[in-house]
């Protein structure tokens, strides 16, 4: 057996290795696959590239999601089994061993696989929604509309939000328009004097998110989806006004990042990742969460390096990049 694999080896460099993978001797928790396809996620895979996370070591095999068939289980798993088709957080390689204690969800029969995928980034963004305070007819915003502000936005609509959605890009605005996405936007000059009661911001540039606190309603809140990554100064004192005090708006600052809440399902946690998931597959299944339009490339993983150079510079046609692995 070869396992074949796409590898960043240093600071922008992108490599595709096959190497020779010996079928192992599973642990009674470890399950093996085998992938059908695996999505990037543009944000946090062009910053291991860039060199710029810390925790991302190279050489190493990046990756974010996965639906992968089940080759092999361990003794003592009992949720899957061999020929299950599984999504699950995988890298990009053809064979992955997974622990059963992470999240390995069936996928729906009726769901077709390459958008099962997106599940990831759906419930990425479905953090924001968990923390917020969204009510019906509550007027929203969502600054970025990539893939996670794109389903921020879906989201926030369906649980009862009025939504404006706000890119720089013509051609994001477009797709949020055809996602369901009913006001979308390329600047909030263009709909009036508004104000928001939840603010969403997807972009991860905190100049945003400070341009952003005089568009939120007195006491409403902003909520930091995007990871912020780029240097900013300022004072942060109007930052702080803006939360203290009441003329100012009385702001409240949240942050939604995804690992606030445990990876499986417990009885005594209402909110968990697999949950969220199996949340996002029905939305999915039922036509209420609208992905196909997000699909822009799917590519061989032998492309790797096209993937990742049009994610890099050609980011208005490259949006949603999968790769296929089906032989």
């Amino acid at each position: 057996m070869n396992n074949q694999q796409i590898v960043f080896t240093a600071p922008g460099v992108v490599e595709w290795r096959t190497e020779a993978f010996d079928r192992p001797q599973l642990k009674a928790t470890e399950v093996l696959v085998k992938k059908r396809f695996s999505l990037i996620s543009p944000g946090t895979e062009l910053a291991c590239l860039s060199g710029g996370e810390q925790w991302f070591q190279m050489p190493q095999i990046p990756g974010y999601a996965a639906v992968s068939t089940v080759i092999e289980v361990g003794a003592d798993v009992e949720h899957v089994a061999q020929g299950d088709l599984v999504f699950h957080y995988g890298k990009h390689c053809t064979y992955e061993i997974v622990r059963a204690s992470e999240l390995v969800v069936h996928v729906p029969n009726d769901l077709e696989p390459s958008i099962a995928l997106f599940a990831r980034l759906a419930t990425v963004a479905f953090t924001a929604l968990r923390v917020s305070e969204i009510e019906l007819g509550d007027q929203v915003a969502v600054t970025g509309l990539g893939l996670v502000g794109n389903f921020a936005a879906q989201l926030a609509q369906l649980q009862g939000g009025v939504v404006t959605g706000m890119d720089l890009s013509k051609e994001r605005v477009t797709l949020a328009q055809r996602c369901g996405i009913k006001q979308a936007v390329l600047s909030f000059s263009d709909i009036g004097p508004k104000k928001f009661n939840t603010f969403i911001e997807a972009t991860g540039q905190p100049q945003v998110l400070h341009e952003a606190l005089s568009w939120v309603a007195p006491f409403g809140e902003c909520i930091l989806l995007g990871t912020p990554r780029t240097d900013y100064t300022t004072n942060l004192t109007d930052v702080l006004r803006h939360t203290h005090l009441h003329e100012k708006g009385s702001v409240t600052l949240k942050g939604a990042h995804e690992w606030r809440y445990p990876m499986k399902a417990h009885p005594y946690e209402k909110h968990s990742m697999e949950r969220n998931t199996r949340i996002v597959f029905e939305l999915m299944r039922s036509g209420q969460l609208h992905v196909a339009p997000l699909i822009s490339h799917m590519l061989k993983p032998q492309n790797a390096k096209e993937a990742y150079q049009g994610l890099s510079e050609a980011k208005e046609d490259y949006i949603g990049v999968l790769f296929d692995w089906v032989e």
